[in-house]
């Protein structure tokens, strides 16, 4: 069965902003299936467009700004 957009339900979504990327958590159930915990990276090019990167490893800095919100996203499973 192919991915189908319409069965993806975001249940939280925040973001944080450091000076080149921004990184997100959200949680997700597809299809109404158990929630799931998503962390992406998106980047700034030099036009000023995102876009996805790999998230890779995390910074003292981003780690710690993230990890209240990853509890928020875990309330919300």
């Amino acid at each position: 069965m192919p991915y189908d957009k319409s069965l993806d339900e975001e249940l939280f979504s925040e973001s944080v902003d450091f000076e080149d990327a921004k990184i997100t958590v959200s949680v997700f159930s597809y299809n109404n299936a158990e929630s799931k915990l998503q962390i992406s990276r998106q980047i700034k090019r030099a036009s000023g467009d995102w876009i996805f990167a790999k998230l890779g490893r995390l910074s003292k800095k981003e780690a710690e700004s993230i990890s209240p919100i990853i509890n928020k996203a875990l309330e919300k499973m």
